[in-house]
């Protein structure tokens, strides 16, 4: 396994023999660098496809949401407005169903 390096500064996760000069994100200086243990570095890598997926979910039900708002502004009766606001509604959940499991992701160091 790769060594990783998170910046104290914001965050970031530089993967690498050594800590970067500066960080790609902050341009923090390599001394604000702390190497992650194998636990802690096992759990980034285990995390990294689960969190790109909450990314998609949340990306594909934004997408969604638009061809729902498509839906309702073409107006064509009451009930087929109302299927596309419930559904609206819904992925709204969903959306914020995901944001929150990666936002508990990173407070666990599940980067």
């Amino acid at each position: 396994m790769k060594k990783l390096w998170k910046c104290s500064v914001c965050g970031y996760i530089h993967e690498g023999d050594e800590a970067p000069e500066k960080c790609p994100k902050c341009d923090a200086p390599r001394d604000k660098f702390a190497q992650l243990s194998d636990e802690d570095a096992n759990k980034v890598y285990i995390s990294d496809r689960t969190n790109d997926i909450h990314m998609e979910i949340v990306n594909l039900a934004g997408r969604i949401i638009e061809l729902c708002d498509e839906g309702i502004k073409i107006n064509l009766d009451p009930t087929c407005v109302e299927a596309f606001n419930r559904a609206k509604n819904e992925l709204w959940v969903v959306k914020q169903r995901s944001k929150a499991e990666m936002e508990s992701h990173m407070k666990r160091g599940k980067w």
